[in-house]
């Protein structure tokens, strides 16, 4: 459990927005996952959180649904030892789901991972892997009490904080807008995993839901401040930091993109075991997002590990990744 020393820098102005942005509806569809997930892990489920592409445009019938599956502990929902070490190891393990829909089948895949990890990655991993995702829009989808349904906000509470912060000495001082700020942000932590979004596709995520953005910043301002302040003209005014904080900021956003590969392969090597046609879906989410298409051959399937090593060499080589 957090630490509640941790979480009094949380204004209770963004924990009330994470809380209303929780609970927006979403597609009846999703309640066919939730439901499955529920029998799947028992007593040992305390949240299911909706996040990702199919939680924007709730179409199930080409896109795959994406939710984080928060657990009380790892020993507890997998018969395999192995497994629950790995989960423990390197959170999250990441497993596929197919539910029957009204025509057709509908996929999902789902991470597991503990809500005290989750908690841990959303306010400080230096890597940005949680932090990054759940400052975005998500939405709790079943939560096992009231002590699990705050433990989550506060969570989204501190990633949005991790995020902001971490992101605003990247940024010149001065009036800056919440589109730059977000966009930005995104964009530095798209570079710190083995992902190739563009500029416009993360101006493009941030304006699907600016008011959400806008509401989340304003609520987040109290805890930035003196770094962030609101400025009666709407735009936000970013404080100078010191050549030796900005280097130093500069040297940690490097870091975490050499990181993020290392990481990405791995996770990739660990999905094998556990995500049916991973290597398929991984080819296909970097052709859709870059236009290249990288090959899986038979060596290359029986050895996952060499297979993402060598898409971030042809990433790099052709300056997707630098």
């Amino acid at each position: 459990m957090s630490d509640p020393a941790d979480l009094q820098h949380i204004p209770d102005l963004l924990l009330l927005e994470i809380a209303i942005q929780d609970a927006l509806p979403v597609h009846p569809a999703f309640q066919v996952f939730t439901d499955a997930l529920k029998q799947r892990f028992g007593d040992a489920l305390d949240a299911v959180i909706l996040y990702g592409s199919c939680l924007r445009t709730s179409d199930l019938t080409e896109g795959i649904a994406d939710f984080y599956v928060l657990i009380s502990d790892y020993r507890l929902v997998y018969s395999s030892p192995l497994l629950a070490h790995l989960n423990n190891w390197l959170p999250p393990n990441v497993f596929y789901l197919e539910v029957p829909g009204s025509t057709s089948v509908m996929r999902a895949k789902y991470a597991v991972i503990s809500t005290a990890d989750f908690e841990r990655g959303a306010r400080q991993w230096f890597h940005p892997y949680i932090w990054a995702r759940f400052a975005q829009p998500a939405r709790l989808l079943h939560a096992r009490d009231e002590q699990i349904r705050k433990r989550v906000h506060a969570a989204q509470a501190n990633a949005v904080l991790k995020f902001v912060s971490s992101t605003l000495p990247m940024l010149e001082s001065g009036p800056c807008d919440m589109e730059t700020i977000w966009a930005t942000g995104l964009m530095l932590t798209y570079a710190a995993e083995l992902r190739a979004e563009r500029e416009a596709r993360a101006r493009h995520l941030v304006q699907l839901d600016p008011e959400i953005y806008s509401k989340l910043t304003v609520a987040a301002v109290p805890a930035l401040s003196p770094m962030l302040n609101l400025q009666i003209d709407g735009l936000y005014h970013i404080d100078s930091v010191s050549p030796l904080e900005k280097l130093k900021v500069r040297i940690h956003w490097r870091l975490r993109r050499w990181q993020g590969r290392v990481l990405s392969v791995l996770r990739l090597s660990k999905a094998t075991m556990t995500f049916r046609d991973c290597l398929d879906y991984a080819a296909w989410k970097i052709e859709r997002h870059t236009g290249i298409k990288v090959e899986i051959t038979p060596m290359l399937r029986r050895h996952p590990v060499l297979w993402g090593y060598k898409v971030m060499w042809q990433l790099l080589r052709r300056g997707v990744l630098r």
